[in-house]
């Protein structure tokens, strides 16, 4: 008989598992190079030319699982920097199954939405003005 703790890990294993596969289907897919990444290119990028939020997060993963980490900041330095918060995030809810409550995180803060959103805006802004040395952003 499965127990009520075993039960409620499911869905962190499982998400734990697709994540690791995710993050093996980049090391070995390389997006950093030319030869024909499996995955389409960004929407917004190429609609309208702009880079998005989250454009260079494939190629700033495999840059980091290369321990590589001045090209990942280029790729996308605010993904990486929330990269801690993302991990906080996904062990209190993984916890917080284990125990059978809640764990508090970051998100439980009262400004963390807004500062989130203002990071986004300001990094969306920022990453796609046409001059130096801001153009150094663009992916």
């Amino acid at each position: 008989m499965i127990s009520a703790r075993s039960r409620a890990m499911v869905l962190p294993a499982a998400t734990a598992l697709i994540g690791g596969a995710g993050l093996a289907a980049v090391w070995f897919a390389d997006p950093t190079s030319d030869a024909g990444f499996p995955l389409p290119p960004c929407p917004v990028k190429w609609l309208f030319g702009l880079d998005c939020p989250g454009c260079g997060c494939a190629r700033m993963i495999y840059s980091l699982l290369h321990g590589d980490l001045l090209p990942a900041l280029h790729y996308n330095a605010l993904a990486l920097l929330f990269i801690p918060f993302f991990a906080w995030s996904w062990t209190g809810w993984a916890l917080g199954r284990w125990r059978g409550r809640e764990v508090k995180t970051w998100e439980n803060w009262r400004w963390s939405p807004l500062t989130a959103l203002v990071l986004l805006g300001i990094w969306s802004v920022v990453r796609n003005l046409p001059f130096a040395p801001f153009t150094s952003l663009y992916v």
